[in-house]
């Protein structure tokens, strides 16, 4: 937008002169009035437009994130380029195309991850104006608890029962405990940042993976030497605060090891190698016998 002002001056020897001056100002953009709400999984557009549309062969619009200058979007030439795009925004980020000639210069943001939290800035061109405008995304408070799942074993081996926790909450703030489902029997539980092996069923010898996992949210437990009874369903629960969430992971048990299997059978197999032995041994004695009384009779 050019806006003119008339200057005016008188010279010492009482000549008057006018000059009109051309002031460049910036683009008029304007963005969201606040931080956007967004959930993980979904959609959220950030806004991002302006009062009267700009000629798209004059147009140029970048979308980048603040923290990172990571290219989200580019709008130039008349069309949208997404051979610009970060990849790990390929896909995920779209411009509106049918609002852009009429000023509308927001973004769709789709597959929203943890890792999309942050400040975005809409950056609007047109030969030498520009304008711009911020759309925020803060961080979500979550408690995401996976690692649900079927685990089939044979008596007698280490089985891994799977919990991994995704949060925006450290993990000596967490409570988790792992418990077996009908009757419940606690297994382990972790609290303040501690390992409670006093709170472990004697019948149990588990372990979580070290505090290095731990701290990875990774609080998948072991259990060492699968019994008969050990078969069944397990239940980690997390909880801080008012967030709770918990996976599940059911012990099938298929019978025993091939290598157990072998051991528990062994005196009956240690019976029929000494029979096998004691034949190999008699039969030819027999038959060398026989053939010599034979040789005798003759």
């Amino acid at each position: 937008v050019l806006k003119f002002t008339l200057d005016t001056t008188i010279s010492p020897d009482g000549v008057c002169c006018q000059a009109v001056f051309a002031l460049l100002s910036g683009l008029h953009v304007r963005g969201p009035s606040g931080p956007l709400d967004w959930k993980l999984g979904g959609s959220v557009m950030l806004p991002c437009y302006v009062e009267a549309p700009i000629p798209l062969d004059e147009l140029k619009v970048e979308w980048k994130r603040t923290d990172s200058e990571t290219f989200v979007h580019l709008f130039q030439d008349g069309e949208s380029r997404p051979e610009s795009q970060d990849p790990a925004y390929s896909g995920r980020a779209s411009f509106f195309t049918e609002e852009v000639q009429r000023g509308n210069f927001s973004l769709l943001l789709t597959k929203l991850t943890t890792k999309d939290a942050g400040v975005y800035r809409c950056s609007v061109y047109r030969q030498q104006e520009t304008g711009q405008a911020l759309s925020q995304l803060k961080e979500i408070e979550r408690l995401v608890v996976t690692g649900g799942h079927v685990v089939s074993v044979y008596t007698g081996e280490d089985v891994t029962l799977k919990c991994s926790v995704d949060s925006h909450i450290l993990s000596e703030m967490l409570e988790v405990s792992w418990k077996k489902v009908n009757p419940q029997i606690p297994v382990l539980i972790f609290q303040e940042g501690d390992i409670l092996t006093e709170s472990t069923h004697e019948r149990y010898r588990v372990e979580f993976f070290g505090p290095e996992e731990i701290q990875k949210g990774n609080f998948s437990l072991r259990l060492k030497e699968l019994r008969t009874e050990d078969k069944g369903l397990y239940i980690c629960e997390v909880f801080s605060g008012e967030f709770a969430a918990n996976t599940t992971v059911e012990v099938q048990q298929l019978g025993k090891s091939a290598f157990l299997y072998t051991v528990e059978s062994f005196p009956s197999l240690y019976t029929w190698i000494l029979i096998l032995c004691t034949l190999a041994f008699v039969v030819p004695v027999v038959l060398c016998y026989s053939a010599s009384t034979s040789l005798k009779n003759q």
